[in-house]
């Protein structure tokens, strides 16, 4: 199905069964608590489509593609592909500094840092296993660009797995600091691609989008 625009929601692909949405920066992916959070990819759903649900989520300030059921039964169907890891995603980011290698996998244990939650820490005695791909795609003076693809989908993870790496992501307020974290007002992570099954059909999505940094 074509692509359609509308003032609320920038949805990159509809059926009667769920949304593809094109999350800007700074838009939190549910309601949050109190009236000045309730602005979200899920309110704007519900207002155009009545039952919504956020399939996954991105972090606020974290762009990119982002799957909305407009059903129960989509819903779960669709849920259970992220939990059984059928799906593929994958970002793209600009870090600071060139990592000496060319590309890898960063298996770092992940746990919420909770005396400064939301921050998430590397933690080996009581962290989950967690897994991302990287792989540079281009080089500038104090700069690189980077695609990324989570093996698994902890909460943070490719933000703290790049601070881990010692190459933060530019703009990241949370796990950045000094020259990086000045380097852009917005957090340079945006969800560029997304790999699912149909949740009725059974056919293989695959979905992109611009990335806009």
């Amino acid at each position: 199905m074509a692509a359609a625009q509308h003032s609320q929601l920038d949805i990159l692909f509809q059926t009667e069964h769920f949304i593809a949405v094109n999350k800007p920066a700074d838009l939190l992916s549910v309601p949050g608590r109190g009236v000045e959070k309730i602005d979200s990819v899920v309110h704007r759903a519900r207002a155009q489509f009545g039952f919504a649900e956020a399939v996954h989520r991105l972090d606020m300030p974290t762009s990119g593609i982002m799957l909305v059921a407009l059903t129960k039964d989509a819903d779960k169907a669709l849920k259970r592909q992220f939990s059984e890891r059928t799906t593929r995603k994958r970002y793209e980011a600009m870090i600071w500094g060139l990592p000496e290698q060319e590309s890898g996998v960063i298996d770092q244990p992940l746990i919420c840092d909770w005396d400064n939650r939301p921050r998430q820490i590397v933690c080996y005695e009581h962290g989950k296993a967690s897994q991302t791909q990287w792989k540079i795609t281009e080089k500038l003076a104090d700069r690189c660009r980077v695609s990324l693809v989570p093996i698994t989908g902890r909460s943070h993870q490719l933000r703290v797995h790049l601070q881990w790496l010692g190459h933060p992501i530019l703009g990241d307020e949370f796990y950045a600091e000094g020259h990086a974290k000045l380097a852009s007002d917005r957090l340079l992570l945006h969800a560029a691609e997304l790999d699912f099954d149909d949740p009725v059909t059974g056919q293989r999505h695959r979905l992109s989008s611009a990335v806009p940094f």
